[in-house]
């Protein structure tokens, strides 16, 4: 039992992990979404407009 080792995470500092994970998935996806939307639009047909 002495190798046991329990952690303990107050609500502030949960609160905080929490914050830091959606935002990094949030931050990540539109960076995701917006690098590949450059990219493609690279390789996009233009259309002719006379």
């Amino acid at each position: 039992m002495k190798d046991l080792i329990t952690l303990y995470i107050d609500p502030g500092t949960g609160s905080l992990l929490v914050q830091v994970i959606v935002g990094g998935i949030v931050a990540g996806s539109l960076f995701f979404k917006k690098t590949l939307g450059s990219f493609l639009n690279i390789f996009k047909r233009k259309s002719d407009k006379s």
